[in-house]
């Protein structure tokens, strides 16, 4: 701290999207959603809830689904992040993020990067989810345009395509 009482700027990495980023002039309370957005330019997270309740804000954190909200930055230093931005390489759209734009499963688009990364943890840790089971793992990311049933139909049809492409 310095002499006001404020805590002095810290400086530490962070891995996201396969990169190395120095995190410079930052707070060690600041939250992984606030340091993507705004230190790193990363905007495809969003904040709605701040509570880690909407999804809005899900990456991916060593493989794991989390609210990025939730995280504070300085505690993934030895992480890998990987943000909606990270899925696919050169900026093409993944099967999934084609798959939603086929399905109309993106509507006013907030909640769509969360939902995007949440299934795409979903289908690679359950390649051929049953309906509950996609129901299950999405019941994190709340969308308020679609009723869901085009962003189900969005990983039916990824699941529908991927059986297809292997060899029987």
């Amino acid at each position: 701290m310095n002499s006001s009482g404020v805590p002095e700027p810290e400086i530490y990495r962070l891995t996201v999207n396969g990169e190395v980023h120095d995190v410079q002039d930052a707070w060690l309370g600041e939250s992984l959603l606030y340091v993507l957005r705004e230190r790193l330019g990363l905007p495809g997270s969003k904040g709605a809830c701040e509570q880690g309740e909407c999804g809005s804000c899900t990456v991916l954190l060593d493989g794991a689904a989390v609210c990025a909200c939730l995280v504070m930055a300085a505690s993934a230093t030895d992480a890998d992040i990987v943000t909606v931005e990270g899925l696919a390489p050169d900026a093409a759209l993944t099967d999934v993020q084609a798959a939603f734009l086929d399905e109309g499963a993106v509507q006013c688009g907030f909640c769509t990067p969360g939902l995007i990364v949440a299934v795409h943890h979903l289908l690679e840790h359950n390649p051929e989810p049953t309906a509950l089971e996609t129901r299950e793992a999405l019941s994190g990311n709340i969308c308020r345009c679609t009723g869901y049933g085009r962003i189900f139909a969005a990983v039916d049809a990824v699941v529908a395509s991927r059986a297809e492409q292997i060899p029987r």
